[in-house]
C-alpha cells in the first residue's frame, strides 16, 4: 500500500505541476513512475 500511495502522490504532483504537458511527456512520466514503482516494491 505504501508504494501505491507514493505512486499516486507522484501522479497527482505531475498533473498539478505540469498541466500543459504534451501526451508524449505524459507517457514518458508514466513509464518512469512505473519503473519507480517496481523498484520500490523490491526495496520496501
Amino acid at each position: 500500500m505504501k508504494v501505491y500511495i507514493i505512486w499516486l502522490t507522484a501522479v497527482i504532483a505531475w498533473n498539478f505541476m505540469v498541466p500543459g504537458a504534451t501526451p508524449l511527456e505524459d507517457v514518458v512520466v508514466a513509464v518512469l513512475l512505473s519503473l519507480m514503482s517496481m523498484f520500490l516494491k523490491k526495496k520496501l
